[in-house]
């Protein structure tokens, strides 16, 4: 998959260092997460359906 054009967001809850981040990207039918310490790095991708199920999870915790 191409990622050039690819917007990544990272939780305002990151620190200003980026140490410690994961970015996330909306591509076309994709949700596409990576390591902000390695752009270049490993990419894990989840469909639209399963990122909002695990958001759905992770807010009733």
């Amino acid at each position: 998959m191409d990622m050039t054009k690819a917007t990544w967001r990272k939780s305002s809850r990151s620190s200003e260092q980026g140490d410690a981040c994961v970015e996330v990207a909306l591509m076309s039918r994709v949700v596409v997460f990576r390591d902000s310490k390695d752009p270049i790095g490993p990419k894990i991708f989840v469909s639209c359906g399963e990122f909002r199920r695990l958001a759905e999870v992770l807010k009733s915790l």
